[in-house]
C-alpha cells in the first residue's frame, strides 16, 4: 500500500500510533488540536476506536473511515469476531486451531491491524462496534457474531445503535461470505450464507460436533464451539485434543483459594452485566459474595438483578454507580454491603465467607473510574485476598 500522504487520523493511542508509524507522514490529532484542525478537508481521516460519533473532531470530519478500510485491499482471507462477551476468547481459540494453517489474530487484542503480517493466510480479527461503527467497505469471509447484549450505550447513544453497528458486516459480506448470528437476527437481509443459533446445542447440530468431547463449562464453552466452527468451515474437520489444551486468560473465572482454602473467583474481565451472569452459572447452587460495580458506560442493570435475586448471593458494592447497584439490591431484597472501594470489599467479604462459599470478583462494569484497566483491578482483588491474614 502506498503512503497516504493527507492521511489524518483521530486519536494518539495504540491504533493511532500503529498507523503513524505505517503512514510516517500521517497527521494525528485529538481534543486538543481541535483549533488547527482543518474543518473543511475533504483528505481521508481514519478515527481511532475509542473516538465516540459526537466527538467534535469526528462532527467536523468530511471524509471517515476505519482502519479496516484503509487495509481492505490488503487483507487475506478474515474471520471477524464481534458480540458483547467472548471475542476475545473466541479469537485466541480460533488462534488456537488454525496457526498451524498460516494464520494470526490482531485488531481489537493485540497487534493493531496495520501491524498485522500481510503475509499470513488468515486474519482472524477481534472486531468491536466502535470500529464496525467507522467501516464502510471492508467485510470478512467469515463472520462470527457472539450473543449482543446492552453495552457501550453512552458511546452509541442507544441500544439500537449498538446492535446496528455489530449487524453491519452482513450489510457488506455476499453470497460466499459465512455468518454465524444469533437466531434473534434471522430477519435481518444479508446476502452472506448465515447459519443461526440460539444456544450452542444449535451449532453442535449443524457442525456434527460432539459437545461431550469439549472440556470447557460455560462461559467458555459457547466460544471453544465458535472456533471449531470456524476450523469446519474451512478445512472440514475436527480437533478436540487440540481445542482442549488451549488455556483461559487471567482474570475470566479464574479461581484460586485463599490461606483458609476458601474459593475466590477472580472474573475482573466481566465488564457488563451478561458477562456476569455467565459467569456465576457454574456457582449457582452455593452460597455467593460478590463484588459488583465500577462504571457501567450508561447500561441498565435491572436484567443482573432479576438474573440473581433468587440466588443466595450477597452483594458488595463498589465503584462509581455503587448508589445503582445498591438501589437495584434494595429493588430486589438482594442482601446488599456498601463498600466504596474493592479492599473494603474484600475484607468484608472475609468476615463473611464460609468453607463452602464462594468469594467473587465479577463487576459487571468496567474498571477505569478507580483502575487503570480491568486487569489491574483483578491483580489488586488477588493481592487482598492473598493478603487476608
Amino acid at each position: 500500500m502506498k503512503d497516504l500522504e493527507n492521511l489524518r487520523i483521530l486519536g494518539k493511542g495504540k491504533t493511532a500510533l500503529a498507523l503513524k508509524k505505517r503512514f510516517p507522514s500521517a497527521k494525528l490529532f485529538d481534543d486538543n488540536d481541535f483549533d488547527v484542525f482543518d474543518k473543511s478537508s475533504e483528505d481521508l481521516t481514519i478515527v481511532s476506536p475509542g473516538i465516540p460519533p459526537h466527538n467534535k473532531l469526528v462532527l467536523n470530519s468530511k471524509n471517515i473511515s476505519s482502519d479496516y478500510d484503509l487495509f481492505y485491499d490488503d487483507i487475506p482471507f478474515s474471520i471477524w469476531i464481534s458480540g458483547t462477551n467472548g471475542k476475545t476468547t473466541t479469537t485466541q481459540m480460533c488462534q488456537h486451531l488454525l496457526e498451524k494453517f498460516n494464520s494470526c489474530y490482531g485488531g481489537n487484542i493485540g497487534v493493531p491491524l496495520s501491524g498485522l503480517d500481510k503475509n499470513k493466510k488468515i486474519w482472524i480479527l477481534e472486531t468491536s462496534s466502535f470500529t464496525l461503527h467507522y467501516t464502510q467497505r471492508a467485510k470478512p469471509n467469515i463472520y462470527i457474531l457472539l450473543p449482543i447484549t446492552e453495552d457501550h450505550i453512552t458511546w452509541h447513544g442507544s441500544f439500537d445503535e449498538y446492535k446496528n453497528a455489530k449487524l453491519k458486516p452482513l450489510l457488506l459480506m455476499n453470497e460466499n461470505d459465512v455468518a454465524i448470528i444469533p437466531s434473534e437476527f434471522k430477519d435481518f437481509k444479508t446476502n452472506a450464507h448465515t447459519i443461526y443459533y440460539s444456544c450452542s446445542d444449535d451449532l453442535c447440530l449443524h457442525f456434527n460436533i460432539d459437545k461431550n468431547k469439549i472440556e470447557f463449562n460455560e462461559p467458555f464453552l459457547l466460544d471453544a464451539i465458535m472456533a471449531i466452527v470456524a476450523r469446519k468451515i474451512i478445512f472440514d474437520d475436527i480437533d478436540y485434543d487440540l481445542i482442549n489444551s488451549y488455556k483461559i486468560d487471567k482474570h475470566k473465572v479464574e479461581e484460586f483459594r485463599d490461606s483458609k482454602n476458601r474459593l475466590w473467583i477472580d472474573d475482573s474481565k466481566a465488564t457488563n452485566y451478561d458477562a456476569t451472569i455467565n459467569a456465576l452459572i457454574p456457582y449457582k447452587d452455593k452460597n455467593i459474595h460478590i463484588i459488583l460495580g465500577g462504571d457501567d458506560k450508561g447500561a441498565s442493570l435491572e436484567v443482573l438483578f432479576e438474573n440473581i435475586k433468587d440466588l443466595d448471593i450477597f452483594v458488595y458494592a463498589i465503584g462509581s454507580n455503587m448508589r445503582r447497584v445498591m438501589n437495584y439490591c434494595k429493588e430486589y431484597n438482594i442482601k446488599v454491603m456498601e463498600c466504596q472501594f474493592l479492599e473494603i470489599a474484600v475484607k468484608n467479604i472475609d468476615k463473611n465467607l464460609k468453607e463452602n462459599s464462594i468469594g467473587i470478583l465479577s463487576p459487571a462494569a468496567a474498571s477505569l473510574d478507580q483502575f487503570k484497566s480491568y486487569a489491574e483491578r483483578g491483580d489488586e482483588f488477588k493481592k487482598f485476598v492473598n493478603n487476608l491474614s
